[in-house]
């Protein structure tokens, strides 16, 4: 059983192996082909005259520019599309914001002194802790012990 198994793997591989190869032949053959067609059209054009060969060098130029320029304007019309989408966004998003700071326009008398205590009490806390501390050398292993912990 073993040595039929080999041989059916065997096979198997020797076929893959031998359809790989045909594909490769074939994919040969047309870029032979391809290169027949090119050789073909480069001795015809070096056959042509100096001014022929300047006109065929010049449409192909044109050709190619062309093309690029097709693609240039697929992707401004994307970028203008792009434009358009963030311009409404941000309209939105402005709305958004006008009509937050016109709720908060609205907000009851009771808040607002609350609100000036709080931001007073901060400014006294910032105040309180600025500058350095003075310590002495010797308690400098407390200290660091009470800061970790």
């Amino acid at each position: 059983p073993v040595p039929r198994l080999l041989e059916a793997q065997l096979q198997d591989q020797r076929r893959e192996h031998e359809e790989e190869m045909e594909a490769l032949r074939n994919q040969v053959d047309l870029m032979q082909e391809e290169l027949e067609k090119q050789q073909h059209a480069f001795l015809q054009t070096l056959q042509l005259s100096p001014e022929v060969q300047v006109e065929l060098g010049l449409q192909q130029e044109i050709t190619r520019l062309t093309n690029e320029n097709l693609d240039l304007k697929e992707l401004l019309e994307k970028l203008e599309k792009n434009e358009k989408k963030l311009k409404k966004q941000l309209k939105i998003y402005m709305k958004k914001v006008q009509d937050f700071e016109a709720s908060q326009t609205m907000v009851p008398v009771e808040r607002r002194p609350h609100e000036r205590n709080m931001q007073v009490a901060v400014q006294r806390k910032e105040k309180d802790f600025q500058g350095m501390l003075e310590y002495y050398k010797e308690d400098e292993p407390l200290l660091i012990r009470n800061l970790i912990t």
